[in-house]
């Protein structure tokens, strides 16, 4: 059964089934690969298309450029990234540059984590995690 998945280049939505993606399916529109075993930044053209689009879960990183635990963290975010995907979709977002995508959230602290399905919050942590700590809070929460 074909579900949907935003490409994480063009982020256009394609309709994938499901038993074949794990074998890196291309993007009907820009060509690429649709989903990328690397944490994807988003931005508020971005954001919605991959909350609103996605079939799959999204976990993302409310992060910062001045922050340290973000800046430690963002090496084992990438490294769970490559552990959980395609099952599971990866992203950032700077505060600072979508201060307005904070707000809607109401980030208080950074880095904070948020586990989206089907368009709604799922879940949320704030606080740095090393990439064993992080798969396992995500598959705890997808229970």
């Amino acid at each position: 059964m074909p579900i949907q998945v935003v490409c994480s280049h063009c982020h256009r939505t394609n309709r994938v089934p499901a038993e074949r993606l794990a074998d890196k399916p291309k993007c009907g529109a820009c060509k690429a690969q649709v989903l990328s075993d690397q944490p994807i930044d988003l931005n508020s053209g971005s954001f919605y298309k991959h909350m609103q689009n996605s079939q799959l879960p999204v976990v993302v990183d409310f992060w910062a450029s001045w922050c340290g635990p973000c800046k430690m963290m963002a090496p084992e975010f990438a490294k769970a990234s490559q552990a959980m995907s395609p099952q599971v979709v990866f992203a950032k977002v700077n505060t600072e540059n979508e201060q307005q995508i904070a707000a809607a959230y109401a980030i208080r602290s950074i880095p904070t984590l948020i586990i989206f399905k089907d368009g709604k919050e799922k879940a949320r942590i704030a606080g740095a995690m090393n990439a064993g700590q992080l798969q396992q809070w995500i598959a705890e929460q997808m229970r």
